[in-house]
């Protein structure tokens, strides 16, 4: 069973290109903009917290970059992701979506940019991918990846011999939807897994086998998916708009899943997809 240093909300991921990533982050995800994004990011920093994943598509960067400046927190010290939508893709049109995505957060610089899906078709995802590289020499993105990209993306990508290589691979996974292919092939190639929607979208919360383990540590059901996350050696990014489910969110330094309760739920799987999933698309 794979272990994991792990030293509360200052633990790292180095990624293959030597920049570090906050393993938990916050994600926004369906976050109304306005108040309930900015309060949502500023109880995460005010927590510990250190990382924001936000997207084009979830029209909230604008509210995401105003609770940064209000925070207070220089902002070497945190970690902002945001992604581009499938309607931008192409060499031109992503350079173009970059940049708003800079203005509305208010950012000079985004720390990690990924293809937010493989939809728009090989091409388009090839001339996505060169503009990403673009932004990384220009100084305005410092770490480029993908997300729900299937091994078959991932080896059309790689195949093309890029100049840069993606970091990350964002992806849903959960003990119902491991994903044990795509996970394979990401560590054979040094891209980081990153988990989306690792708390099911509430929908297994009350899964039994998960209720007894979480019962065993003292935890809740959601802390014990995080730290599942966690000891699998994947970086993880709950979403929550309330601001005691945050800071629970977080509370998960404090203790260790054994190797039989992550056997028990790596045992889960059904391949279960809460809403979508691009990783199979051409």
């Amino acid at each position: 069973m794979k272990r994991v240093s792990l030293d509360g909300l200052q633990s790292f991921f180095a990624l293959s290109n030597a920049r570090q990533i906050p393993l938990l982050g916050l994600g926004v995800y369906a976050t109304e903009p306005g108040k309930p994004t900015e309060d949502a990011v500023l109880w995460a920093l005010q927590a510990g917290y250190r990382h924001i994943d936000t997207a084009a598509s979830y029209n909230n960067e604008v509210s995401v970059g105003n609770a940064i400046r209000k925070s207070g927190i220089s902002r070497e010290q945190i970690f902002v992701t945001t992604k581009l939508y499938d309607d931008d893709h192409g060499f031109e049109k992503a350079l173009e979506a970059c940049e708003l995505s800079l203005e509305k957060l208010g950012l000079e610089y985004i720390d990690l940019y990924l293809i937010h899906s493989p939809l728009p078709g090989g091409e388009l995802r090839n001339e996505s991918w060169n503009a990403l590289q673009k932004l990384v020499a220009q100084g305005k993105v410092k770490s480029i990846g993908v997300s729900n990209y299937g091994v078959h993306h991932l080896k059309e990508l790689l195949g093309s011999n890029p100049t840069i290589r993606p970091v990350v691979n964002q992806i849903e996974v959960t003990p119902w939807n491991t994903r044990t292919d795509i996970v394979s092939f990401c560590e054979s190639q040094h891209i980081a897994v990153e988990a989306y929607s690792p708390l099911s979208q509430g929908h297994k919360l009350q899964d039994p086998t998960l209720l007894k383990i979480a019962a065993k540590y003292s935890k809740s059901p959601a802390q014990v998916l995080i730290r599942w996350s966690l000891q699998k050696g994947y970086i993880v990014i709950p979403k929550s708009a309330n601001k005691g489910r945050i800071e629970q969110n977080a509370d998960v330094f404090d203790f260790d899943l054994a190797d039989g309760d992550m056997n028990v739920l790596d045992s889960l799987n059904v391949n279960f997809v809460t809403e979508w999933d691009p990783t199979v698309a051409p």
